[in-house]
């Protein structure tokens, strides 16, 4: 390593982080075609980040997120049906026997 620090200006770190925001690459893919550390643009993206300006979700990931919530939904149902046996169960067991 060389030892010297890079400087950045306020413009160009502002700009970066536009930049970041409107890809669909990842920080880490950013860092490597930037030349500049991920963990720098980690930072830059907590100091200058703008919601606005980030594009949409791109469909995959919403189908991946709605199947993840189909599965959950699915286990809680299941669960929940489990739960209404069990129930019944202690309420058949906990009567007296005469």
């Amino acid at each position: 390593m060389s030892g010297t620090r890079q400087r950045y200006n306020e413009e160009f770190k502002e700009q970066t982080v536009k930049y970041i925001q409107e890809q669909t690459k990842t920080v880490a893919e950013l860092a490597l075609e930037l030349d500049v550390p991920a963990k720098t643009l980690h930072q830059w993206l907590g100091k200058y980040r703008k919601f606005n300006s980030e594009p949409i979700v791109n469909m995959e990931r919403v189908r991946e997120l709605e199947r993840l919530l189909q599965e959950k939904e699915q286990r809680i149902a299941d669960v929940e049906e489990e739960l209404a046996i069990v129930k019944k169960a202690v309420h058949i067991f906990s009567k007296p026997r005469n």
